[in-house]
């Protein structure tokens, strides 16, 4: 398993059509993956889970993965979460 703080660098935060995108990315991957923001903690591949953390530009969140292609994952969502496509 790895895990990884990401500070949030898309300037609309997340909202609805960035969690969905989100949601997408973390779909791609087989690995168990969690966004963790405070003291919740969701699965990353839910959209109902993630819309429920009401994350901002700025945030700290810690992305978790764990699985065969646990690494891939980490870097996909730390590349979209910073806003580099």
């Amino acid at each position: 398993m790895l895990k990884k703080t990401i500070t949030i660098g898309l300037a609309s935060g997340l909202e609805a059509r960035p969690i969905a995108m989100l949601v997408q990315i973390a779909s791609q991957y087989d690995s168990h993956i969690y966004i963790e923001r405070e003291d919740a903690r969701v699965n990353a591949k839910s959209i109902m889970g993630m819309m429920s953390l009401s994350m901002r530009e700025g945030e700290n969140i810690t992305v978790s993965a764990d699985g065969v292609d646990e690494n891939d994952a980490l870097v996909g969502i730390e590349k979209y979460l910073l806003g580099v496509q």
